[in-house]
């Protein structure tokens, strides 16, 4: 097995894995990811990693576009077909069976449990990205000076994060961050 069929099926069998445990979308397993990337195969550092995060999170579409760049960035496009398809095929059949079971039990107080009990779990997936993405991405008090303030204006004023983007766009632009 060449080294590309190699990491071809690593990205396979760990992005189909991370999609079956991703509650509350790719966000969710942006940990995992970073994990994988950055500290287990060394594909890349954790300035590109941010870079690819931030570059998924503009473009229009899904979050999950992340997945998409890692695998492209690790094995060109080969990679990156074989990273969306792995994250994105198994929560879509899986979603498919367990929505025609589901359906059935509307009204069941087990699926009400499971369902009450999802809500803080994806919280708290989403919550531990923000913290890895924070620490990649804040190398500096100016970067953390302006995560804070975003995060506090965003909340804060309810702005459109696409004003922000811009913001921080023409920050980058000015050499200010």
């Amino acid at each position: 097995m060449n080294d590309n069929t190699s990491v071809l099926l690593t990205l396979a069998g760990n992005f189909a894995l991370m999609s079956l445990f991703a509650m509350g979308g790719a966000n969710a397993a942006f940990p995992e990811m970073y994990r994988l990337a950055v500290d287990v195969m060394h594909w890349m550092s954790d300035r590109q990693f941010a870079d690819l995060y931030a570059i998924a999170q503009v473009t229009p579409g899904p979050n999950v576009i992340v997945v998409t760049l890692i695998g492209y960035h690790v094995a060109g496009l080969a990679g990156a077909l074989v990273a969306t398809l792995a994250m994105c095929g198994p929560t879509c059949v899986f979603a498919f069976y367990v929505g025609r079971v589901w359906d059935r039990f509307k009204e069941a107080r087990w699926r009400l449990i499971i369902q009450a009990a999802l809500v803080p779990i994806s919280l708290g997936l989403l919550g531990a990205s923000t913290l890895v993405i924070a620490r990649v991405a804040g190398q500096s008090w100016q970067t953390v000076a302006l995560m804070l303030v975003t995060a506090v204006v965003t909340y804060r004023l309810r702005l459109n994060p696409l004003w922000v983007f811009a913001v921080a766009a023409l920050l980058g632009l000015a050499g200010a961050v």
